[in-house]
């Protein structure tokens, strides 16, 4: 039984993500992701304005008129939610934790893909596999894939993500469409396997970023410690030079990764705490569909 108050917060999110869903994101979805081609449905009389490339020949002999054959796109697709759920997820400057903003955009992303019917499963991880939930399709199973998310109580601190998606490679066969949630920290050895898997795969990359891993204030003497590895160093935060050397660093590491999905083709979108994370992904299916069309 759940504790009342885990299931208003997942009731809130599903509150909130529905209407997003309903008014700009599933019709974006739809028509980036259109599934894995048509399928067969069924015969029916022939008429003027047909094809007669779709004259099934056989039925035709049996019936003694001409009848086409009907198709309807074979619309289910296999999705998975990897989410990142590293110690660096639970910062946030502004507010708002990436960990927050990771659930909010799973919520957002998986009841696109239910509300299309798509069948939606759930990988959490860190510097191991914490939890995986297989594809369904149905509300249910959305809310239940949004309170395993808020219930998590990770294991590891560290962030593997080639561990992830190796393991997503081993559980799912079909062709999938794979979100993969992190905030790319403390992990930059992914870019083989990235390749690999988005040649099976779909893989579109969502990174989780805070103001303040970009850019540090200046705010004088302070202590800033690595959530993952509990390294803790003190630095001078009004100095010039040291605030240059910290954004240098940040940015290197983000052209890093940028560079990774890149090489592999997987799409990469911004989300920033204290930001809309509504725009980044209409902006993104916009991209994609213009890409595909």
């Amino acid at each position: 039984m759940l504790p009342k108050d885990l299931l208003s917060q997942v009731k809130k999110i599903e509150i909130r993500t529905r209407r997003i869903v309903d008014e700009i994101t599933a019709g974006a979805y739809h028509s980036v992701f259109k599934g894995r081609g048509i399928e067969f449905d069924e015969v029916r009389e022939y008429t003027p304005e047909d094809d007669v490339r779709d004259i099934d020949w056989n039925v035709t002999a049996r019936m003694g008129a001409p009848y086409i054959k009907k198709y309807v796109e074979e619309r289910e697709l296999t999705v998975i939610m990897a989410v990142d759920l590293s110690a660096s997820a639970t910062f946030g400057s502004t507010g708002n934790t990436k960990m927050r903003m990771a659930t909010e955009l799973a919520a957002l992303l998986a009841f696109s893909a239910i509300r299309n019917n798509d069948r939606v499963g759930l990988l959490t991880f860190t510097d191991r596999v914490e939890f995986y939930l297989p594809p369904k399709s149905g509300k249910s199973h959305g809310l239940r894939l949004i309170r395993e998310l808020m219930v998590r109580d990770p294991e590891g601190t560290g962030t593997d993500i080639s561990l992830a998606l190796n393991h997503i490679m081993r559980v799912v066969h079909k062709k999938a469409v794979i979100f993969l949630i992190s905030d790319l920290i403390n992990d930059s050895n992914f870019a083989n396997i990235l390749t690999i898997v988005n040649k099976r795969h779909d893989v579109v990359i969502v990174r989780t970023l805070d103001p303040i891993e970009l850019t540090l204030p200046a705010t004088g003497n302070i202590c800033i410690e690595d959530a993952e590895t509990g390294e803790i160093a003190a630095v001078n935060a009004a100095s010039k030079s040291f605030l240059k050397r910290y954004s240098q660093a940040a940015q290197d590491i983000h052209n890093n990764n940028q560079e990774i999905c890149k090489r592999a083709k997987a799409d990469l979108i911004d989300i920033r705490c204290g930001e809309d994370i509504v725009k980044p992904l209409v902006s993104f299916f916009k991209k994609r569909q213009t890409k595909s069309s």
